[in-house]
């Protein structure tokens, strides 16, 4: 027989539970408090069968639109022939964790701040922009002696022997 295309199919290593991570919930996921417009990762919990999102879901990132009593709304882009459409989706607490995609943003945005706070006090203007890095600086090579290469004639007849 075929095997079967249901909702849980191909999940067998999917949904498993990490090493050592596997038996009781920690209380943490229950108590963590999510606002809408926050980054959050979906991370299907295998233990727990009540408000699974579908396999697609697993490991995609998305932004709370709906905070309820048990689960949390979770828009989520999907690539659907050729266009990406925003999928709305309720995924209970146990299968979503806070998202790190924008802790690199928030660093970068107090860094600013911070620079320009010293700046003003300085009385100056300073641009707050990334620079891609340029070329790297040129350098002499020294110690090193120059040799000429030659090559070696090629002999069709000692090669078709199998050797010299």
């Amino acid at each position: 027989m075929p095997a079967g295309h249901g909702l849980r199919s191909r999940t067998r290593d999917l949904f498993a539970r990490g090493f050592r991570k596997k038996g009781y919930i920690p209380l943490t996921t229950y108590l963590r408090t999510y606002k809408v417009g926050e980054h959050v990762d979906v991370k299907v919990n295998g233990a727990v069968h009540k408000g699974m999102p579908h396999k697609f879901y697993h490991g995609r990132t998305g932004r709370v639109w709906n905070v309820t009593k048990r689960a949390i709304g979770v828009e989520i882009n999907k690539q659907v022939g050729n266009r990406i459409i925003k999928k709305r989706i309720h995924v209970r607490v146990e299968h979503v964790q806070p998202s790190r995609c924008a802790e690199e943003f928030r660093l970068r945005i107090a860094q600013n701040d911070k620079l320009k706070a010293e700046a003003k006090a300085r009385g100056e203007v300073i641009s707050t922009k990334r620079q891609p890095l340029g070329p790297k600086p040129g350098f002499m090579v020294e110690g090193t002696t120059i040799e000429t290469v030659t090559p070696i004639p090629y002999d069709v007849v000692n090669d078709l022997k199998g050797g010299y």
